[in-house]
C-alpha cells in the first residue's frame, strides 16, 4: 500500500491503540491536520489554546490512562512551546510522544521562516528523539519511539518530521509483532529481600509513583497486610495506598510527615519500591536512613546507588518483584516498632499545625472538597504551596487520583492537565487546585474546558503572593519579599465568565461552601475563587542542618 508521510503517523497511531491527540495546527504539521479532518481514522483530535498547556494535556491522559499520550505541533515557536511539558514528563516518567513538523527539507539550514533544530533542543529533556529525513524511515522511526516512551521507565520521545516527508508516499507494511521486554528480577536477589525483611525489627517500605505507573498499588497493599509491614511514600506515589490504611505511615520528604521522617531515621531496613531517592526526600544524602540497610527496586538501573548508597539493589518492574516476594516473607507481629512508629506520631503530628487557623483557609476548602467529592474524584494541581497543602490534606484513596508534576514542579501544569484528565476520565470528578502565581500561567486553557463541555472545577487559592516563594523569603531571607508579594488582584471569576465558563468569588467560610455546592451541579468548567492569608505557611517544613533534620 502506498501512504503519505502523513496518513503513516495516523495509522501508526492507531497502532498504538491511540484513540485521542492533542494539537495546535500550523504551517509545516498542516499535512497530519487534513488527514484528521477526514474522520476515517476514528482519532479524536483536541486543540488547545497553547502547545505547552496543550502538551501538559497529553501528559495527564496518559497518567490517568495508562496510554501514551500524543502532542503535535507544527515548527518552530510550535515546537518550541512544548520543551517545558516535555521535561516535565520526562521527570515524572510519563509516556509522551511528541510529533513535529518542520520546515521542508531543501529549506533546513538555511534560516528558513519556524525553523529551529528542536531535535536539538530537546534532546537533554526527552528520553529519547529521532529526526526523519526520509519517508521510509517515518514508520520505523514512530513505531520505535512508541515503544521507547514505554519501556522500562517511561519517558518522552520526540519525533521531528519534515513538511515534505509527510506529503512525500511510500510502501506502508503492517508491523511485525514484537514482545515486550521483560524486567524480572533475579530469584536469587527477591530470596536475598525475603531474607532481609524475615530478620528486621523495624523494617519500613518507601515506594513512588513507579508501583502506581507499574499497576502494583494492590500488590503493595496485599503485601504490606499480610507481612505487617508499615509504609511511607513520595509525592508521586501518593494514592498507591489509601491515605487512611493503617500501614501507610504518609508522605515522607520536606513536607511529609515529622513522624515519618524520624521513622526512615530509626528504621533498620529502607525498602524502596518504584522510585528514586531525591533531595527532596533524601534530605541528609548519605546520612538518609544511617541505621538501616537499604535496599532500591526500581526499572532504571541509573537511578540504583545514584544519589545514596545502597546495600541491594534490584533492576526490575515493581510488580513483577512484589509477586515474587509476596510467598517468601512472612508475617510478624513486629508490635515493639508499630508501637514505636505511633508513639512518634502522637509525638510529632500532634496538633494540627493547621488547627488553629481561622475563616476560610487551604485546609477548610480541602476538607470540604473532600466531603463533597466522590471518592475516586481526580485532584490536579499546579506547583506551590497548595500542592503541598493538597497532598498533606486530601484522602487519596486510589491511585491516579493525584495528578501533580513532581520531579521538575511546573507552574502552568495545571489547567492543561485537567482538560486532558477529564477527557481521559470523563465520568470522574476532577477538580483543579492552583494558586493565583500558577492560574495566571495557563488559565488560558479555560478556553479549551469551555470548548469541550468539560466540567473541570477549579479552586484557586489567593494569596496575592507567590506563597512558597515568599515562604522561603521568610524564612532565609529575613523577610525580604523581592518579587513575590502583590502578585495581583486579578478577579478569577470574571475571568472564567469572559472565558465562556462560570465562576464565582469566595471569602469566607460560608461562601465557599455556597459556591462549592453550586459548582458541583455545574455541566461545564466552573471557577472559585478564594481569598486565603498570605501569612499561611506549608507546615512542616523539613530542612538539613549539619547532617541532621531541622523540623520547622
Amino acid at each position: 500500500m502506498q501512504y503519505t508521510g502523513a496518513r503513516i503517523v495516523l495509522e501508526i497511531l492507531k497502532e498504538n491503540d491511540i484513540d485521542t491527540i492533542f494539537g495546535y495546527p500550523g504551517g509545516a504539521i498542516l499535512p497530519i491536520y487534513d488527514e484528521l479532518y477526514t474522520g476515517s481514522h476514528g482519532i479524536r483530535s483536541i486543540r488547545g489554546a497553547h502547545e505547552q498547556g496543550t502538551a501538559h494535556a497529553a501528559d495527564a491522559y496518559a497518567r490517568v490512562t495508562g496510554k501514551t499520550g500524543v502532542v503535535l505541533a507544527t515548527s518552530g515557536p510550535g515546537a518550541t512551546n512544548l520543551v517545558t511539558a516535555l521535561a516535565t514528563a520526562q521527570a515524572d516518567s510519563v509516556p509522551l510522544v511528541a510529533i513535529t513538523g518542520n520546515t521542508s527539507m531543501d529549506l533546513i539550514g538555511k534560516d528558513s521562516f519556524q525553523e529551529v533544530y528542536i531535535a536539538g533542543i530537546t534532546m537533554p529533556v526527552t528520553k529519547h528523539n529521532f529526526v526523519v529525513r526520509d519517508v521510509a524511515a517515518l514508520a520505523p522511526s514512530l513505531r520505535r519511539a512508541f515503544e521507547i516512551a514505554q519501556e522500562g521507565r517511561c519517558g518522552a520521545v520526540l519525533v521531528d518530521i519534515p513538511k515534505n516527508i509527510l506529503t512525500q508516499a511510500t510502501t506502508f507494511t503492517k508491523p511485525k509483532k514484537k514482545r515486550a521486554p521483560a524486567y524480572r528480577a533475579r530469584k536469587s536477589d527477591i530470596r536475598k529481600l525475603a531474607a532481609l525483611i524475615n530478620a528486621s525489627t523495624r523494617p519500613l517500605l518507601y515506594f513512588g509513583g513507579g508501583v502506581i505507573a507499574g499497576g502494583a498499588s494492590n500488590m503493595l497493599l496485599s503485601l504490606c497486610m499480610e507481612a505487617n509491614l508499615p509504609a511511607c511514600h513520595t509525592l508521586m506515589g501518593t494514592g498507591a495506598l489509601p491515605s487512611d490504611c493503617p500501614y501507610n505511615l504518609g508522605l515522607a520528604g520536606m513536607h511529609g510527615r515529622r513522624s515519618v521522617a524520624k521513622a526512615i531515621d530509626e528504621c533498620d531496613l529502607l525498602v524502596a519500591i518504584g522510585t528514586r531517592f531525591s533531595d527532596r526526600v533524601a534530605l541528609s544524602g548519605k546520612d538518609f536512613a544511617h541505621e538501616a540497610k537499604r535496599v532500591h527496586i526500581d526499572i532504571d538501573d541509573a537511578e540504583i546507588s545514584k544519589n545514596i548508597r545502597i546495600s541491594l539493589g534490584i533492576q526490575a518492574d515493581a510488580a513483577d518483584v512484589l509477586a515474587q516476594l509476596a510467598p517468601l516473607v512472612e508475617p510478624k507481629a513486629r508490635t515493639a516498632w508499630f508501637d514505636r512508629l505511633h508513639k512518634l506520631q502522637d509525638m510529632l503530628d500532634k496538633p494540627d499545625p493547621y488547627a488553629s487557623i481561622p475563616g476560610l483557609s487551604p485546609m477548610y476548602i480541602l476538607d470540604r472538597l473532600a466531603q463533597a467529592a466522590q471518592e475516586d474524584a481526580i485532584l490536579v494541581t499546579d506547583v506551590g504551596q497548595h500542592q503541598i497543602w493538597a497532598a498533606q490534606r486530601y484522602p487519596f484513596r486510589y491511585p491516579k487520583t493525584l495528578i501533580t508534576p513532581g520531579g521538575l514542579g511546573t507552574m502552568g501544569f495545571g489547567m492543561g492537565a485537567s482538560v486532558g484528565a477529564k477527557l481521559a476520565a470523563p465520568q470522574k470528578q476532577v477538580f483543579l487546585i492552583t494558586g493565583d502565581g500558577s492560574f495566571h500561567m495557563d488559565l488560558i486553557e479555560l478556553a479549551t474546558a469551555v470548548r469541550y463541555g468539560l466540567a473541570v472545577k477549579v479552586i484557586v487559592l489567593d494569596n496575592e503572593s507567590l506563597g512558597m516563594v515568599r515562604q522561603w523569603q521568610h524564612l532565609q531571607y529575613g523577610g525580604r519579599y523581592a518579587e513575590s508579594d502583590d502578585v495581583g488582584t486579578t478577579d478569577f471569576a470574571a475571568v472564567a465568565r469572559a472565558f465562556g465558563a462560570q465562576g464565582t468569588n469566595a471569602d469566607t467560610c460560608a461562601a465557599f461552601d455556597a459556591a462549592l455546592a453550586t459548582a458541583m451541579q455545574a455541566d461545564g468548567p466552573f471557577v472559585i475563587h478564594c481569598k486565603i492569608d498570605k501569612r499561611i505557611e506549608v507546615s512542616p517544613l523539613l530542612q538539613e542542618s549539619g547532617g541532621h533534620i531541622l523540623m520547622r
